[in-house]
């Protein structure tokens, strides 16, 4: 039996990149993506799986990485929202859920708008035709205290018209 503070030896996939490194058994998955791996995107706000800003999407499905253990994202694929963003030659360009957040003004002081962009992408990829009160349901997890949400709202439906119309 591990002594649960024994480091344990964990491997995933972040953004299509394999990562490596040992964590004691209650690192949680945030704290692996933010200290370990030095991606900060991932947002702590309540550290009870509340607000949503620490949503990453976990073997395709929206989680909230405060609550989800690094062990258990052992040999599994993680996407963040530094995965969302391409580069193309010297450039990097926004995935088009992002261009459409900041097309729809759908972020003011930008602290939950990473679970958002995540928590829409596993919404719009598992179900591209989702109506309005479909998509208030799916972000319904998801707080922000600057928005109303409506300018959110808006942009999560474009992007899905988009990729509805293979855009």
């Amino acid at each position: 039996m591990r002594d649960a503070h024994q480091p344990a030896p964990v491997t995933v996939t972040v953004n299509g990149r394999v990562e490596s490194a040992a964590v004691t058994p209650r690192t949680t998955l945030a704290d692996y993506l933010r200290h370990e791996l030095g991606l900060t995107g991932t947002h702590l706000g309540c550290e009870h799986g509340v607000c949503g800003a620490c949503t990453v999407v976990l073997d395709g499905n929206p989680v909230r990485s405060c609550l989800t253990l690094a062990v258990q994202a052992d040999g599994r694929e993680v996407r963040t929202v530094e995965g969302l963003a391409e580069r193309k030659g010297t450039e990097t360009v926004m995935h088009p859920l992002q261009e459409r957040f900041w097309r729809h003004q759908a972020l003011q002081c930008g602290f939950c708008t990473p679970g958002f962009l995540m928590a829409a992408t596993a919404a719009v990829e598992e179900q591209p035709d989702m109506t309005r009160a479909e998509i208030r349901e799916r972000l319904s997890g998801n707080i922000c205290r600057c928005t109303g949400y409506q300018s959110i709202v808006d942009a999560v439906e474009g992007y899905s018209a988009d990729r509805r119309a293979g855009s």
